[in-house]
């Protein structure tokens, strides 16, 4: 037997049974651990990059919504970003494809939040890799966290007490609960037999960090047009993350172009809507795809986040739906653990499919709907997204339910999400 086989036999001999094993250290597999830790559980981290290399530059911006921020603040990774987030003070939509009663406009603000702290903002707009990074020294710090890497997640075989879990290296690993944070192509999944469903938009989405000539005043702007929505989101110092969403093959076409090329295209279609804006750094582009799992668990196994849905980036909540499956999981083993129950049972995964499964979908097709309805010049839907627009302004308790709903601070939230 050569050396590499004797090696992972010894490990494979270890008989070390892990609460939870985490395919993916990103946002929400590593937020996940953090949270099972906490809850007293042992938690193995499947991790594909290297913690000697520094983090790759990675120019994503998040758009943290209060409940979201909330479960990071007690995870304790709220207070590492202290001077690296941007408060977001209101969300604005603007309909620019009809003019019935001019352009309809709504504007959530804090107000709208109804919550215990009149100074809670609706949410932080963070940067991506100093959220990982704060995330990574969480882990490395936190007691019952083993985190493997590099290596990656080969397959899996389950039986009524635990999963085996066998990594590319030859390694292999016992686990009362298996769960896929591993993304929207996720090799957990696909090793569960969970089939996906859903549909390509056929367009891209352009993205770029942009130095504005106005003031944000903290506001997400978004604008609706029969191609899609235009938004700028705000960070630090009078800049903004912004999402075009284009055709596809015209957006990667943009972000190929010459800064000065694209920042002139830019601003002769939204200087009107958002200021003179200059490109800083690389724009990038990503295409935009609906993608539903359609079960959130097998056998002792679950997914969260991407793996489980990739939805519409309307509103940012792509990563929030992450963090709420984040919220809901911790939530349920805490509970599990307090009746007495089993990590990784059939009943703590049917009360996870229960909490997340309906949710989940039901924004992912909300949020379709949406763009359906406002990216297009249909002379019928004009009247309806007028009525709509005006409703959400004017309604009070429509505006506090949409904003609650968007911020993952509505009644019934899973507990990291709840107002500790």
């Amino acid at each position: 037997m050569d050396l590499t086989r004797a090696v992972s036999y010894l490990i494979s001999m270890d008989d070390q049974i892990y609460d939870a094993a985490i395919v993916g250290a990103g946002p929400t597999g590593a937020a996940l651990a953090l949270g099972l830790a906490q809850a007293g559980l042992s938690v193995a981290v499947i991790d594909t990059r290297d913690p000697a290399a520094a983090l790759k530059p990675d120019g994503r911006n998040f758009a943290i919504v209060t409940g979201s921020w909330r479960m990071l603040r007690k995870l304790g990774i709220a207070a590492q970003l202290e001077n690296e987030t941007q408060p977001l003070l209101g969300l604005e939509a603007v309909d620019g494809g009809t003019h019935f009663f001019g352009q309809p406009s709504i504007l959530f603000t804090q107000d709208d939040l109804d919550s215990a702290d009149p100074d809670e903002p609706l949410g932080q707009m963070v940067m991506a890799e100093p959220l990982q990074a704060a995330l990574d020294r969480a882990m490395e710090a936190a007691d019952g966290i083993d985190r493997i890497a590099p290596d990656y997640f080969a397959s899996q075989t389950s039986s009524d007490d635990a999963v085996q879990i066998d990594l590319k290296s030859g390694r292999q690993l016992k686990a009362r609960l298996l769960v896929g944070s591993d993304g929207m192509h996720s090799p957990v999944r696909q090793s569960l037999g969970i089939a996906t469903e859903g549909r390509d938009y056929d367009k891209s989405v352009l993205t770029a960090n942009v130095l504005l000539s106005r003031p944000h005043e903290g506001i997400a702007r978004q604008l609706f047009t029969p191609e899609g929505p235009f938004a700028t989101l705000p960070l630090p110092g009078e800049r903004a993350n912004l999402a075009w969403y284009m055709q596809r093959g015209a957006a990667e076409a943009l972000a190929a172009m010459p800064k000065a090329d694209a920042e002139a295209e830019l601003n002769s279609r939204f200087a009107d809507f958002a200021g003179e804006m200059k490109i800083e750094g690389e724009a990038g582009s990503y295409p935009l795809i609906l993608q539903l799992a359609t079960e959130m668990t097998g056998p002792r196994a679950a997914l969260v986040g991407d793996a489980a849905r990739r939805v519409n980036p309307l509103a940012g909540q792509g990563l929030n739906q992450g963090f709420r499956d984040v919220a809901a999981l911790i939530d349920i083993a805490e509970q599990t653990l307090h009746l007495g129950g089993e990590i990784g049972s059939p009943q703590m995964l049917e009360a996870y499919s229960q909490a997340r499964r309906f949710d989940g979908t039901g924004t992912a097709l909300a949020l379709d709907a949406i763009d359906r309805l406002f990216s297009n010049d249909a002379s019928w839907t004009k009247p309806i997204r007028t009525l709509g627009m005006i409703a959400a302004s004017k309604v009070s308790p429509l505006r506090r339910f949409l904003t609650q709903k968007a911020s993952a601070t509505e009644d019934g939230v899973a507990g990291p999400m709840r107002d500790w």
